[in-house]
């Protein structure tokens, strides 16, 4: 359900709007266009197993923290590496939907960087509640230490101090779409210079499609983070055939129990050509531009040919235990709440 009262009004605050590789996104054949714009851009894809998270670091010294990984490792793995960053406070704190894997690291990380750090400036989600404990500590952090929380739709601007580069929100719609939480999960665009990014949390085909009707090729992205973990429900011909990246990113493990990435999703890419880089194989991906060319350095070295990153899956997961034989489906991230989630607390609001 939507979440009544807490949420502050966004339109005080945001302005509405309508292994290492080198790629430079102008055509070979074309003199080389230089963007005018200063600086650089940092896009850290942080390996936080089958959960997301995703660090961006502005020209100006900005930071949007998007996801948070899962409520079991109790925030550590961002925490670790926002340490190993010499970061000290987000700006920008981003929920893309309320599932564990994806805001389990929310309330731990708010306490670290408001009581050891220089805090959390703001909170961004979609204003989809979601009935788990985990959803309701990520509120109560939320509370206890005063952080502004913003309920964000299409068209609006994260507010920025680099006016270089913008962060527009995708979706939710401004119209209510309903209370389904991946239907509605933030997907958020950046561009900088020439250079653009995409990710989508984990909205599935429908909300793709819906999408790619509305903003046709204004979807195109160089980069983008596939969405749900690189999950078949997901990344579809029509929204791929807009993206239209030259990278892919996937956040999953390797030996993920769901099979992400899926093969269908693989194939895709490799059939587009498209350069792929996996957290379970690459670990921490980053990607660094200049609004012009962009670099991708990893943590591990591994192919990034998408066919033969579906031979290293296959390898990983073949000793894993199969699907169901009953006609069922294992289930995806965020089908049901984890078993510490199974029973919310209640709270008044």
């Amino acid at each position: 359900m939507r979440r009544p009262l807490l949420v502050v009004a966004v339109a005080g605050l945001l302005v509405l709007s309508g292994c290492s590789s080198v790629i430079d996104d102008m055509d070979s054949d074309d003199d080389p266009v230089t963007a005018d714009v200063s600086g650089e851009l940092e896009i850290h894809h942080i390996d936080a197993g089958q959960a997301d998270s995703t660090l961006v670091v502005t020209p100006a010294g900005e930071t949007i923290l998007i996801d948070t990984g899962e409520y079991r490792d109790d925030g550590e793995t961002v925490i670790d590496y926002l340490k190993a960053h010499d970061i000290d406070r987000i700006d920008h704190l981003v929920a893309t939907h309320g599932h564990a894997d994806h805001i389990g690291g929310h309330p731990e990380i708010i306490e670290y960087l408001e009581e050891e750090g220089d805090g959390v400036g703001a909170a961004y989600d979609s204003g989809v509640s979601h009935t788990t404990a985990t959803y309701d500590n990520y509120l109560d952090a939320i509370e206890e230490y005063d952080v502004r929380l913003f309920e964000v739709a299409a068209g609006d601007t994260l507010p920025l101090e680099d006016d270089d580069l913008e962060a527009t929100v995708l979706n939710p719609p401004a119209d209510d779409n309903g209370d389904d939480v991946d239907a509605n999960g933030v997907v958020l665009t950046l561009e900088f210079g020439e250079f653009s990014y995409l990710t989508t949390g984990d909205i599935e085909s429908g909300t793709e499609q819906r999408l790619a009707d509305e903003y046709g090729d204004d979807l195109a992205a160089d980069a983008y983070q596939a969405g749900h973990h690189g999950s078949s429900t997901s990344s579809s011909e029509p929204f791929l055939e807009q993206v239209d990246p030259d990278a892919a990113i996937v956040s999953s493990a390797l030996d993920s129990r769901y099979g992400h990435p899926h093969d269908e999703v693989l194939e895709a890419f490799a059939d587009r050509g498209i350069e792929t880089y996996w957290t379970g194989v690459h670990g921490d991906v980053v990607l660094t531009t200049d609004g012009t060319e962009w670099s991708v350095e990893t943590e591990r070295d591994g192919p990034t040919d998408p066919a033969e990153l579906l031979e290293r899956k296959q390898e990983a997961q073949s000793a894993l235990v199969g699907p169901p034989t009953d006609g069922t489906r294992p289930l995806i991230d965020g089908d049901r709440p984890p078993i510490d989630d199974a029973a919310p607390r209640t709270a008044s609001r």
